[in-house]
């Protein structure tokens, strides 16, 4: 008998589940629900269209009649979840444009992916038409059309996180002097403050403003002038505000499933709810720490997308635990790469870790190679035994490249030691006979005592 198999939400982690569950079962009958208009697209783009490295608007868009073809299932675009009936296995719904009454569908199985919403304080004097987020297609449109209307040209953009980041970016890409804001002391919270002082320079070097250890007070001036903690004022046509998401676990809530320490919806290691018929996945689950056990929500592509074949897998009896997450994380701020897997100085701090970090400034491949530039790597190690628990990485040509050897490495619970014996390989145009993570490895074993 063929399941009957109900999804919540698109974009990463419900269309990936879908996808994956008709890959392993042709027979299943499979319905897809999403809020939005759009069953799938890169989140993940958007700053890249806004700024124009992304000509088309459809490149990062996945069509749901498409979507719907080439999976053989059911597609229910612009169309709201509003409950999940436990107890008689049935969800509610209703589309959004449609004033007829709720209807109902039964499901075997239920799986929730409704993601994160993006935080937008209500702030005094705030104007709604020249302030944004960015986390959905009609965000990004919004951005663009005020852009292409009122072609303005200052921008304060709030929170210095990737979107952030990446926003400050594109936006200078549209020709627009960027102002950026930040409560913290630091830009990058994805790495130490010793490693984000790169970044920050970096930004500087591009004629960005910069606002650390200041937030956001209030608007005036129909929302062109922001007033800071500090009491500096900034005067910028466009806000955007990049201020940290939160899991959507309206629906979980009200259905009755448990809601984990973080907030987000809890799960067990197939990514089953507290009721077994249902699972969740992507930004509104909380999953143990990869190193520390300890529960958290990651809202990254990564997770959902291995989560999603978690369940896919669960579905047909192949019980494959999730093992947990990294967070392991890249962004381009500029000519920069800047990333990290693992945990932070402060991270380990909080859980209690003693550790020992070792730092590295070195060049990409050998210097008389054309394009030889800076890499800065770092790493925080168990200070007995040099188990690796973090791996940091700023620079230009290869960062990305060490940042997934130590991604591997931590995976692998490797130690400093092991770092020394990589044989990565080598020529002129790559890394040098002994590459920066070899060295960094001799280094960080000559702190242990």
């Amino acid at each position: 008998m063929k399941k009957k198999i109900v999804i919540v939400g698109g974009v990463g982690g419900g269309a990936t589940v879908a996808a994956q569950i008709r890959r392993t079962d042709k027979e299943a009958e499979i319905h897809l629900f999403e809020k939005g208009g759009y069953v799938s697209f890169s989140n993940c783009g958007m700053p890249y269209y806004l700024g124009g490295v992304l000509e088309s608007r459809e490149d990062i868009l996945y069509p749901a009649e498409e979507f719907e073809e080439n999976f053989n299932l059911h597609v229910h675009t612009e169309t709201e979840v509003t409950r999940v009936l436990r107890e008689q296995k049935q969800i509610t719904f209703q589309k959004q444009d449609s004033a007829t009454q709720e209807e109902t569908l039964s499901y075997d199985k239920l799986i929730l992916s409704p993601g994160a919403y993006a935080l937008c304080p209500q702030i005094d004097g705030m104007a709604k038409a020249r302030t944004f987020t960015l986390h959905t297609i009609p965000d990004m449109d919004a951005i663009d059309q005020f852009i292409e209307k009122h072609q303005p040209a200052t921008a304060a953009v709030i929170g210095a996180g990737f979107i952030g980041l990446e926003m400050v970016e594109n936006l200078k890409a549209r020709g627009l002097h960027c102002t950026l804001i930040d409560r913290g002391e630091q830009v990058a919270k994805l790495v130490d403050k010793d490693m984000a002082d790169h970044v920050a320079d970096h930004l500087t070097e591009k004629d960005v403003s910069l606002k650390l250890h200041d937030g956001l007070s209030s608007f005036s001036n129909e929302g062109k002038k922001l007033h800071l903690a500090s009491g500096k004022t900034v005067d910028a046509d466009m806000t955007i505000l990049s201020v940290g998401v939160r899991p959507n676990t309206q629906l979980a809530v009200h259905s009755g499933l448990k809601i984990g320490n973080t907030g987000a919806i809890a799960v067990n290691q197939f990514m089953q709810t507290s009721d077994p018929d249902i699972y969740a996945l992507g930004d509104v689950v909380e999953t143990p720490d990869s190193i520390t056990g300890v529960e958290q929500n990651v809202a990254l592509a990564w997770p959902a997308h291995r989560q999603a074949f978690i369940i896919a897998s669960h579905l047909t009896n192949k019980k494959i635990p999730y093992q947990g997450t990294m967070g392991t994380g890249i962004l381009k701020v500029f000519d920069l790469t800047v990333g990290s897997t693992g945990h932070t100085s402060t991270t380990l701090k909080q859980e209690g870790y003693t550790f020992k970090e070792a730092i590295l400034q070195a060049s990409s491949n050998v210097g008389y190679y054309p394009g030889s530039d800076r890499l800065w790597i770092k790493i925080l190690f168990e200070a007995e035994t040099g188990l690796i628990y973090s791996g940091q990485v700023v620079g230009y040509a290869g960062a990305d490249k060490r940042l997934a050897v130590l991604a591997t490495a931590i995976k692998g619970k490797l130690t400093v030691y092991d770092l020394q014996e990589l044989e990565i390989g080598y020529a002129p145009p790559f890394s040098n006979s002994k590459d920066p993570l070899n060295i960094l490895g001799y280094k960080a074993a000559s702190l242990i005592t």
